[in-house]
């Protein structure tokens, strides 16, 4: 019964096959995958956002959404009702066909990546051989899509917050990268169903996913700070520094094309911690083998809630960074410790299990993060902020 209940939507999906004839079943089989996915992520991406919103306002003593609907929870449909009947301003001298395609190329990139994401036992879209290279490859489309936003606008401050996007994203996304490299040098493979499936075995209750090792942990704690940084969270949400180039990129964005980049950040922000996940926290198998009972697409939501509600709470809490400190943090600290943590993942493999291989690869990995702390902090000054007021 339980397997019943587990994979209940992949039994809905070979018995509705049933009633297509032979001719259309490749066409109705990609239907059927990727409409539940067109579902339920936005969906997912309305929900997060009164969570936000709510969770922001009660960390900064204040009220979140709460007028449209009971507790405010219908405040995302009345977003995107405004967001439709708002006027669509384009400015004169843009280049309109690039100035409109740069959001529809981000939700498109947003959505092809959930394409190897493994949302459950069975229940991935297209289970390819390259899967990682694949969803890193189709999410480098974002970078494009930003540079076509900043460009086609023919203004000076999106062109600017364009290009500062570019940079931040560019430099995030090489730790991003290197910091999966450990997982797949473990799997051996880049099937992220084949590395799902090597986390899913148990020893007594634990489970065998990746973060229980000294270069998991730091690969998942590289992962998750490029992945915010690449989402264009705070405290790396320089891009959109209104204080600085008033809402970088898309500023001359008005109505639903500003909903889309909306839309389209948060999705690349679902998507990112979704293959954290995958790649580090066992992706749908359960945390403990006696709750395997449970299905796996629940335990699979519930941990990217988890991390959503992690993003949301260091938005409420860090302040954002400056240029400079996050272009030194991503070049001085996150690229060096990649590379050590990639040089910790070949010791583990090579040495015999033991208490000494945790030893050595833990010393490497820390002793590595201290001396790139104390070199990023060579020649910086500390002193006790002091504030004055005008008299």
């Amino acid at each position: 019964m339980p397997e019943m209940i587990d994979q209940i939507f992949v039994l809905l999906k070979h018995w509705l096959m049933a009633y297509v004839p032979g001719t259309l079943q490749p066409i109705a089989s990609a239907v059927l995958s990727v409409v539940p996915v067109l579902i339920a992520f936005p969906l997912l991406f309305a929900i997060t956002t009164v969570l936000e919103r709510k969770g922001l306002g009660r960390m900064q003593n204040r009220y979140g959404p709460n007028r449209v609907g009971p507790f405010g929870i219908l405040q995302p449909m009345a977003d995107g009702i405004k967001s439709l009947t708002k006027e669509d301003i384009i400015p004169r001298t843009a280049d309109q066909a690039v100035h409109f395609l740069a959001p529809v190329m981000l939700v498109i990139a947003s959505f092809l990546v959930y394409a190897v994401l493994p949302i459950g036992k069975n229940m991935v879209i297209a289970n390819l051989n390259t899967g990682v290279l694949f969803f890193f490859a189709v999410g480098s489309m974002v970078e494009l899509s930003v540079f076509m936003a900043g460009w086609s606008s023919r203004s000076k401050y999106s062109l600017l917050g364009a290009m500062r996007a570019i940079a931040q994203m560019i430099s995030y996304e090489m730790p991003l990268v290197l910091a999966s490299v450990v997982v797949i040098m473990a799997a051996g493979s880049l099937s992220t169903v084949t590395i799902v499936n090597m986390q899913a075995s148990y020893t007594r209750i634990w489970p065998h996913w990746y973060v229980f090792t000294p270069w998991g942990l730091t690969g998942f704690v590289l992962f998750m700070i490029a992945a915010t940084a690449e989402s264009n969270r705070c405290p790396f949400d320089m891009p959109e520094g209104e204080s600085e180039i008033i809402a970088g990129y898309y500023i001359e964005y008005s109505g639903f094309k500003f909903a889309l980049f909306f839309l389209g950040e948060y999705l690349g922000m679902f998507a990112t911690s979704a293959m954290a996940i995958t790649l580090f926290l066992g992706g749908w198998a359960a945390p403990f083998s006696f709750l395997t009972w449970i299905p796996s697409y629940v335990w699979f939501f519930a941990k990217l809630l988890t991390i959503i509600m992690a993003f949301i709470w260091i938005r409420g809490t860090l302040p954002r960074l400056r240029m400079d400190q996050l272009m030194n943090f991503a070049w001085k600290f996150m690229l060096p410790l990649s590379l050590i943590n990639i040089v910790g993942a070949g010791v583990w493999h090579f040495m015999p299990a033991g208490f000494a291989r945790w030893l050595i690869v833990s010393l490497l990995v820390v002793v590595s993060c201290a001396l790139l702390s104390r070199g990023l902090r060579r020649g910086k000054s500390f002193y006790v902020r002091t504030y004055r007021f005008a008299s």
